[in-house]
């Protein structure tokens, strides 16, 4: 222990008493380190450590990864409460340091979900820390600074990403001997580049990276990280791993094994494979194209160094490319003459990730199609057969994956005037779009069917004429319309609108035939009752989906 000389006077004598000093924060017996909820290991440069967790932290925001064994990485807070050493209250941990490891475990503990990670170059583990009073002088010794004018940096807060690029994507690696090392590295700086570009965040795009060698390693999924810096810091730590360079097999085992829930995909989000080949595959790559593509992945190649005229002998299948991309039409493939000076390539393939209505492999029926509901509220309905009508629009809505840039919904109700409900940009979330069509008020009155029409098609579908989503209109009326309906359901065909009819008590067939599109008999529906309605959802559904189908062909 440290101490101080003070000088007693006193009978002409000097006495020398010791006194306790504070000793440096983090060490033995010292006052803990104050950090924040996102603190990571990395952050901390010591072998060991006291540090104090603030209370009131958000489970659901830790990043751990591994249990007992810590990739450096994870929050140290997280870590603590995943193992049991603090409570979410907070209070003194004791970090040590450890080396890296493969293979970090995923347990569920303490009301945290701890992640898997492949590799990472660092680690830690956690115990109690001790309060670190000093006990000589009765007093807590104070770590703060004075003020010194300067403003406190905030927390960092989760970045939310780039908005407007919306996809879930795997770079799927080459990690062969044939690229090599050196190689290795360059194509790792580029994909590294491409992430940062990408404008990754919470809200913006997620990415993930696979190994494609001898046989295929997830380096990290798609929910590990979804910051940049810690992108970064992953693709850093992979290492190269060598063997033949079995793309088809990695490529095949992207498509079935990457894209779960589990692992973080996003639902109404584009799936997206990037494939870097570095000369050719040594494997069959058609069939992995082939399985990706029924998985609604969409499969970009970028190829480097392609093989000249007199290596051509060697590769399998010189048309491996247009056999494993999304479609054959040039917008999935990209060539780079080698790995040297490549920064001016990585903003065109950057549009590319980032066009989402391109992606033709992620298009469903479910995810691209704009479906407006025009609601009979004539008096002849009733308060209680027009709740049955609303739920009915419902069942259809909730079929589908509503999103800024999936599915949209609208809802026109008519008498013998229109009321937009809601149009397609209004509402981005099923929750949001559910909620509204509950929460619909009867109008009441005439019935003009084919004023409404019309109404829809140039209020509703106008704005989105321009949308790459297929057009679907379903009219649901229990009556005879005061108007024609013949002319303004021709309008509406010509116009790319699809018209499904349901027709219920009076409704005649007539009129229901004369709005329904081609085939007439598969876009016309009637029932006698209002509960007649629910058997007719998945009618209604699989019509649009076969449609969908076909006008994709």
């Amino acid at each position: 222990m440290s101490a101080a000389r003070i000088p007693v006077l006193g009978l002409g004598v000097c006495l020398l008493l010791l006194l306790p000093l504070p000793e440096p924060a983090g060490s033995d017996g010292a006052v803990p380190i104050p950090i924040t909820c996102f603190t990571r290991g990395l952050d901390i440069r010591k072998e060991k450590a006291d540090v104090l967790c603030p209370g009131g932290c958000s489970l659901e925001e830790f990043s751990v990864f591994g249990n007992i064994v810590y990739a450096s990485v994870s929050s140290i807070c997280g870590a603590a409460v995943h193992r049991g050493v603090i409570s979410n209250s907070g209070g003194p941990v004791r970090i040590y340091s450890l080396p890296g490891r493969e293979n970090y475990s995923s347990v569920v503990a303490n009301g945290i979900q701890s992640q898997t990670l492949s590799r990472w170059s660092a680690s830690f583990t956690v115990t109690k820390g001790k309060s670190g009073t000093q006990e000589a002088t009765g007093q807590a010794v104070s770590t703060a600074r004075p003020p010194t004018g300067k403003r406190l940096k905030k927390t960092p807060e989760k970045k939310t990403g780039n908005k407007d690029c919306k996809a879930d994507i795997a770079f799927l690696i080459d990690g062969s001997f044939n690229i090599g090392q050196r190689r290795f590295n360059l194509q790792k700086n580029f994909v590294g580049k491409v992430a940062l570009m990408l404008g990754i965040g919470t809200e913006g795009p997620h990415v993930g990276l696979v190994q494609a060698s001898e046989h295929p390693k997830i380096e990290f999924y798609l929910k590990n990280f979804t910051s940049p810096k810690d992108v970064l810091f992953a693709i850093k730590e992979v290492g190269f791993r060598g063997g033949n360079s079995n793309t088809g097999k990695a490529l095949k085992h992207t498509a079935q094994k990457f894209f779960t829930a589990d692992t973080g995909v996003r639902r109404g989000i584009p799936k997206v494979v990037v494939v870097f080949i570095d000369g050719w595959p040594s494997d069959d790559i058609e069939e992995a194209g082939i399985v990706a593509r029924e998985f609604g992945v969409n499969v970009f190649i970028v190829s480097v160094a392609k093989p000249i005229p007199e290596e051509l002998g060697m590769v399998q299948d010189v048309a491996f490319i247009d056999k494993a991309v999304c479609r054959n039409n040039g917008f999935f493939s990209y060539h780079m003459p080698n790995w040297f000076g490549t920064t001016k390539y990585v903003k065109p393939l950057v549009q590319k990730l980032c066009s989402h209505e391109q992606m033709m492999c992620s298009k469903t029926c479910y995810n691209s199609v704009n479906i407006a509901f025009l609601i009979d509220g004539s008096s002849s309905v009733g308060d209680s057969n027009f709740r049955l009508m609303l739920e009915f629009v419902s069942n259809i809505a909730k079929t589908f994956e509503i999103s800024d840039i999936g599915a949209k919904i609208a809802a026109v109700q008519f008498t013998y005037d229109q009321r937009t409900e809601f149009s397609f940009t209004d509402y981005s979330t099923k929750e949001n779009v559910l909620a509204v069509i509950r929460n619909i008020r009867y109008m009441s009155g005439g019935t003009a069917t084919g004023d409404a029409i019309s109404f829809t098609v140039r209020n509703v579908f106008g704005p989105v004429r321009d949308s790459p989503n297929k057009n679907f209109l379903v009219i649901v009326t229990d009556g005879q319309s005061y108007d024609d309906v013949r002319g303004p359901a021709a309008a509406a065909h010509d116009a790319g609108i699809t018209i499904f009819s349901v027709g219920v008590a009076w409704a005649p067939l007539d009129d229901l035939k004369d709005m329904a599109s081609k085939p007439k008999e598969s876009h016309a529906f009637f029932t006698r009752e209002f509960t007649g309605l629910e058997p007719i959802v998945s009618d209604v559904i699989r019509g649009i989906c076969r449609d969908f189908l076909e006008s994709q062909q």
